[in-house]
């Protein structure tokens, strides 16, 4: 399935039912009294966050939803039934936006439920209308038209720490041996066309598509996937050693996040460099020194060995427990 993070539709809360004439009946004695019910009310319109970031491809196929409309009203007196509300499922991490107010807000809490449209009011029935100068009422109203709205969904994963860098930097094979993910990894670039998670000691990673220059204008895979990284804690750079320098690479990744936001330029960030199986010790050395440079916070690790990987998961894990 397709990972969709962006979706429109249009939603409508339930029409009121409308109030009705009806009167009493005895044996023998006809409309003896007005006894028409009110209607029951339209049904209302919710969005509960849920921990599922694959909801909206439910919605993708999807133009309109509607809530349930009240029922009319009855004989005796008695209400129609009220019409049953709508409760749309969404991500944690959604932005909800009604496109006809521009009003937005954000879910950002499991179990948060939002009312979103109202629904119509009942109609009154002939009943209502009785009074002392008016004992044989007609008169009733109808059921009110519930609240409709155009809504566009965006949603920014909530993540302990994202992995950003180039194509092919080994930030997919990283969060598969630190969180025991299944992202998928091959050895060509672009190969992540959509946000990876996985769990490191109740923290979630999020793996986004790799950046290249000018990702943030819209190259590449463009900057949709950079508002998955905005609501996180810390920033894992990753630098294939394969580059032959270090300092540029890290620079154009760093312009592309500057570019995008000033609040994800400033988040806390490490530098992780990756595939040390590829060169020697001494070479190694020089590129942390170099990688140090633009940023001290520098970790270097090959997937292919346990115990390096082992370290820097206890590190991840202590830096994240004190930010």
């Amino acid at each position: 399935m397709a990972f969709i993070d962006e979706v429109t539709f249009h939603v409508e809360a339930g029409r009121g039912g409308s109030g009705v004439v009806r009167w009493l009946h005895e044996k023998g004695k006809e409309f003896m009294g007005p006894a028409g019910g009110n209607g029951g009310r339209g049904g209302d319109v919710y969005v509960e966050a849920v921990r599922d970031i694959n909801i909206l491809a439910n919605y993708r196929n999807v133009k309109l939803f509607q809530a349930e409309n009240g029922r009319n009203g009855d004989k005796k007196g008695m209400e129609g039934r009220a019409g049953q509300d709508l409760v749309l499922k969404l991500p944690i991490g959604s932005v909800v936006m009604n496109l006809d107010t521009e009003q937005s807000f954000e879910l950002l809490k499991e179990g948060e439920k939002v009312l979103i449209l109202k629904g119509g009011r009942y109609g009154l029935g002939n009943e209502h209308f009785k009074a002392s100068t008016n004992q044989r009422p007609l008169q009733t109203t109808e059921g009110r038209v519930g609240e409709e709205a155009d809504f566009h969904i965006v949603l920014k994963l909530v993540v302990d720490a994202g992995f950003v860098g180039f194509p092919n930097a080994g930030k997919s094979s990283l969060l598969n041996v630190l969180t025991n993910a299944h992202a998928k990894v091959a050895n060509y670039q672009f190969t992540t066309l959509e946000p990876n998670l996985g769990e490191m000691h109740k923290f979630i990673l999020a793996d986004i598509p790799g950046l290249i220059e000018g990702a943030s204008s819209g190259r590449g895979l463009g900057d949709k996937f950079l508002r998955h990284i905005s609501r996180t804690k810390m920033i894992l750079h990753c630098i294939s050693l394969e580059n032959d320098d270090i300092a540029e690479a890290y620079k154009i990744i760093r312009g592309e996040l500057e570019a995008y936001s000033e609040e994800l330029s400033e988040k806390y960030e490490i530098i992780i460099l990756t595939k040390t199986d590829l060169i020697d010790e001494k070479t190694l050395k020089t590129k942390i020194i170099e990688a140090k440079k633009v940023n001290p916070n520098v970790f270097s690790v090959s997937v292919l060995d346990s115990g390096q990987v082992k370290s820097l998961r206890d590190d991840l894990v202590k830096i994240l427990r004190g930010i």
